[in-house]
C-alpha cells in the first residue's frame, strides 16, 4: 500500500446512544466507529464517499468482518479508531482495524471491502487514479 495510506486514525468519544443496559458501548456500535474511521479515511485521501459514487460511480460494501472485543469502553470515553490498509486489488481491499483508548487495546478487527458499482452494485474494478492512491 502506499505510505500516506498506512495509517490513519480518527478521535471518537463515546455518548449515550453508544451504551447498552450495562452502561458499556453495545457491541454493535464499534462497527460504526469502524466505518466512520475507513470514511474519513478515504476523505483524507481525496475520495468521500459521495464523490466516489458520483464521479467514479464506485461504493465500498463490507464483504466479511472479523471482531476481537478485548475490553469494553463505557460513556464519555475518548477513544481513537485506526484503520489500516493491509491488501489492495482493484476491486477489493482489507483492512487491519484497532480501537484505543489511551494505550488500552479495546478491539482489533480484519475488514474485507469489495469495491462495487453503485448502480450496479456488482463487483467491479477501481479506476487507474483511485487505484495507484491506494496501492
Amino acid at each position: 500500500p502506499n505510505p500516506e495510506s498506512r495509517l490513519f486514525s480518527w478521535p471518537t468519544r463515546v455518548y449515550w446512544e453508544d451504551t447498552d443496559a450495562g452502561g458499556v458501548v453495545y457491541h454493535a456500535r464499534y462497527v460504526a466507529f469502524l466505518e466512520r474511521a475507513r470514511t474519513e479515511w478515504m476523505r483524507a485521501l481525496g475520495y468521500g464517499q459521495e464523490r466516489m459514487r458520483r464521479e467514479h460511480e464506485l461504493v465500498f460494501a463490507v464483504r466479511s468482518m472479523e471482531l476481537e472485543f478485548l475490553k469494553p469502553a463505557r460513556l464519555d470515553d475518548a477513544l481513537e479508531v485506526s484503520a489500516t490498509l493491509r491488501q489492495c486489488r482493484r476491486a477489493s481491499l482489507v483492512f487491519a482495524q484497532s480501537i484505543r483508548r489511551g494505550d488500552e487495546l479495546l478491539l482489533t478487527a480484519e475488514v474485507r471491502v469489495a469495491a462495487l458499482g453503485a448502480g450496479t452494485f456488482r463487483p467491479r474494478g477501481m479506476d487507474d487514479a483511485l487505484y495507484q492512491v491506494l496501492k
